[in-house]
């Protein structure tokens, strides 16, 4: 509501389409070219649509035609008004009750009004440091979308489908043994006291699980190692 950045609604515009959200409701922006203005268009980065989907009314309740439940956002209790609630404290059962949901941020200079809280079913406070509280608005957005998808079942993570290939044993002991003869030519393995070095690498690279080109690698340095000259 009488959002004043135009960059802010960009940013929020972002943060809800990564959360699937669409639906975009400005009430008396300070500038009514906002959803072009070209602040906007570039802190939507990729979210345009959602601005040009977006619609500009002149008041709350003409916002919230047709909404089931409203949540207001503020930093704090009002004395008076709906309950407050966390965001995720209040989510999970709402997401059962309520058919459609919206959610009402306040200016960046002064929050809500009172009178508009009041219209709203409840309060969500976002839980912050008592010192400090502040968001900016396309935070509180973010949060609040991110929240709120989750208690509605959240997106699956893209999983890496491609596994590195493990190198064999005889691959890995390879790598060993090439590496032995470079620490034993630059002087740092001696061949007549080799203590335990040589089994603990074994172990490390036990360990560590190597695949074929984290071998290749390992070859490569001590291929470097051995041509070079100190001199």
């Amino acid at each position: 509501m009488h959002t004043s950045h135009p960059g802010n609604v960009g940013a929020a515009a972002r943060a809800m389409k990564v959360m699937g959200f669409t639906d975009l409701v400005l009430v008396q922006p300070r500038f009514a070219d906002v959803l072009s203005h070209e602040d906007a268009v570039a802190m939507a980065s990729g979210a345009a649509d959602i601005l040009t989907r977006a619609r500009i009314v002149a008041s709350l309740p003409e916002a919230l035609e047709g909404i089931s439940f409203a949540c207001a956002t503020a930093m704090t209790p009002r004395d008076f008004g709906p309950p407050t609630f966390a965001p995720r404290e209040r989510f999970a059962s709402l997401a059962q009750e309520a058919q459609r949901v919206a959610f009402v941020f306040g200016s960046e200079r002064y929050g809500m009004a009172n009178e508009d809280v009041w219209r709203c079913h409840a309060c969500l406070s976002i839980p912050t440091p008592a010192e400090y509280g502040s968001l900016n608005l396309a935070q509180a957005v973010q949060l609040i979308a991110y929240d709120w998808r989750q208690a509605l079942g959240s997106f699956t993570v893209a999983e890496r489908t491609a596994t590195p290939e493990r190198a064999t044993l005889p691959e890995a002991l390879g790598a060993l043994d090439h590496w032995q003869r470079v620490l034993v030519e630059i002087g740092f393995l001696d061949p007549e006291s080799p203590k335990r070095l040589m089994p603990r690498l074994q172990q490390l690279l036990n360990r560590a699980q190597l695949t074929r080109e984290e071998v290749h690698i390992l070859r490569g340095i001590a291929r470097a190692v051995s041509r070079h000259d100190p001199a």
